[in-house]
């Protein structure tokens, strides 16, 4: 099928394209200003601005988009941009989809949204069903879930992945943590007893292309590894891949004075999101484990 992405240059994005070509499809990627040419849509989610004709003949829309929420403190402004780039742009998406003529409708809208939805949830085993957690993060994930419901109601088969942190080479956290654990600096985060819900980065496409091409899945999806692991576990495990010691904790009150509110949200909360849905749906994981992702996912 015709397949339209938004966010085609993120980390998902960049894998996803050429998963879905290999595959046979025909993937048209959104772009921000600049003609239209082959094989890209131009559009402007801040100003409203798609052409309606661009999602005739579509058979389905992916939305990736919107501004990284690890990139920066996170003050006041930042965190409208935050809010924003991710509920404007899948607004605008989702009304496009749904005032294209039936006949030529996309059939499967699939939008990102995180696990952040869940807030901090302590020991919880957490399903699709759980309920919207507390914070920002929550209240960005509650309205970008809720935007795409224009399409929805238009009878266009919706799919949420709530993504947890994606293990890959290529960017992202575990990128990040590298360099300290390479030179022997690392070690669990606060408590070390916060749950991190994770996921490869080979098996976050191929939970995209399941829910693109698979009509009988709606509604959320938790987009996580089934292995649930701890801050602590999570560093013993990338300390035993690169034969480094793995032992000096970062205390949280540090990383409150670095980061601020951003160290609770994204470093401090435990959240136990388990994949309930891709499990009753049959999704085979390529790696199940975290020590298979990250061996996996080391440079080489």
């Amino acid at each position: 099928m015709r397949i339209l992405i938004g966010g085609a240059s993120g980390l998902i994005g960049g894998a996803l394209v050429p998963r879905l070509t290999e595959r046979g499809h025909d993937v048209a990627r959104l772009v921000r200003g600049g003609s239209d040419s082959a094989g890209t849509i131009s559009w402007d989610p801040e100003r409203g601005i798609l052409d309606p004709a661009a999602l005739r003949g579509v058979g389905a829309v992916v939305h990736l988009g919107g501004v990284s929420i690890a990139s920066g403190r996170w003050t006041a402004d930042r965190k409208q941009t935050i809010f924003e780039s991710r509920v404007r742009s899948t607004l605008l998406l989702a009304e496009r989809i749904a005032s294209t003529p039936a006949a030529d409708r996309p059939r499967a809208f699939v939008v990102a949204s995180a696990t952040g939805y869940y807030g901090h949830r302590g020991e919880e085993a957490l399903g699709e069903d759980s309920g919207v957690g507390e914070g920002f993060l929550s209240d960005v994930c509650r309205a970008w879930e809720e935007a795409a419901s224009p399409a929805s109601r238009a009878g266009v088969r919706v799919a949420q992945p709530r993504i947890g942190m994606v293990i890959s080479r290529e960017g992202g956290a575990l990128e990040a943590m590298l360099l300290p654990f390479r030179l022997g600096l690392g070690g669990p985060i606060g408590s070390g007893r916060q749950w991190w819900p994770w996921i490869s980065l080979d098996d976050i496409v191929e939970v995209f292309v399941r829910l693109i091409e698979d009509e009988t899945i709606v509604g959320a999806v938790n987009a996580v590894a089934p292995e649930s692991v701890t801050s602590a576990s999570f560093a013993r495990t990338l300390g035993q891949a690169l034969h480094r010691p793995a032992v000096l904790p970062v205390p949280a009150f540090a990383l409150r004075l670095l980061l601020g509110e951003m160290a609770d949200a994204l470093l401090l909360a435990s959240t136990k999101a388990v994949p309930d849905r891709l499990s009753r749906a049959g999704f085979e994981f390529r790696h199940p484990r975290l020590s298979d992702a990250i061996r996996a996912a080391l440079p080489r």
